[in-house]
């Protein structure tokens, strides 16, 4: 990512480039990012191609000024990380289904992200609602923060017996956990972007992903909130946990919403197909 691109992608957020890549830096992006790019799976239903590359997330979030899912919000946020000066690492995760069943290989895309201040993080703006700033992943005690309360603590084995890793201390899988419940389970290897190409088409096209089954496009809004379009159903989720939900009746309030409260102009309304388009990177 050269500078111009680093600029624009920066202009999108409404955030000023930092003087040093800190804790307090990384900080003031994610929640930038979280406000102003939504986490959306548009495109699934729209028979648009997701392409894992750095230049066509470009060309979707700053170009299009449009969202995406984990792999594309977490792997362009890495991206402007590293070019800002920050160790910036993909890990893979698999994420907890309801019955405590973890999901595919590759299922999550997350960040680690080290600054200059001697701060190791989990940075995440792909997961919907998740944590508003930056875990210490160093921290094995709870996290408060505006989305809840997390602990990261080292996992136990899977349903094979494994614990991930090489098994040397460090190196163990990690589950990170919301409100006492554990939401997905990270591996702490380095990853490419394009190892996640399966997990992005699986995702796009599986009818067994709920990424195909629902539509879903969402925000944090300025004042903590969320903001959540599923199908045709808004929902305004207040900072203190109060809610607001309200049936859209015709196409012409949907795109006006998309617009208006997402920033995404779309000429017709997504509907939710099973099978979606391939992802290529």
């Amino acid at each position: 990512m050269d500078s111009t691109q680093v600029d624009a992608l920066l202009r999108r957020l409404g955030a000023e480039r930092p003087a040093r890549p800190t804790a307090d830096a990384l900080r003031e992006l994610q929640l930038r990012h979280l406000r102003t790019v939504p986490f959306e799976n548009l495109s699934i239903h729209l028979g648009e191609e997701i392409v894992l590359t750095e230049d066509r997330l470009l060309d979707k979030v700053v170009g299009a000024r449009r969202g995406g899912f984990c792999y594309e919000l977490n792997g362009l946020f890495g991206a402007l990380l590293t070019a800002l000066g920050f160790e910036v690492a993909l890990l893979a995760a698999r994420v907890y289904a309801d019955e405590g069943r973890l999901g595919i290989p590759y299922d999550h895309l997350a960040l680690r992200v080290r600054t200059v201040d001697a701060g190791e993080w989990l940075a995440d703006v792909g997961f919907g609602a998740h944590s508003h700033y930056p875990l210490a992943l160093g921290e094995k005690g709870e996290q408060v923060d505006p989305g809840g309360v997390f602990r990261i603590g080292e996992a136990e084995p899977d349903a094979a017996g494994a614990r991930g890793g090489s098994g040397t201390p460090g190196t163990a899988d990690l589950d990170v956990a919301l409100d006492g419940k554990a939401v997905y389970r990270l591996e702490t290897r380095p990853r490419v972007l394009g190892d996640f190409v399966a997990g992005a088409w699986w995702h796009s096209t599986s009818p067994q992903s709920h990424f195909t089954r629902s539509l879903v496009c969402s925000r944090v809004t300025e004042d903590g909130g969320r903001i959540t379009l599923s199908g045709r159903k808004l929902t305004v989720t207040a900072a203190d946990g109060t809610r607001e939900v309200r049936e859209q009746a015709t196409d012409e309030e949907v795109l006006a919403v998309y617009r208006d409260r997402f920033g995404i102009a779309l000429d017709r309304v997504p509907e939710v197909r099973t099978a979606g388009v391939t992802a290529d990177g």
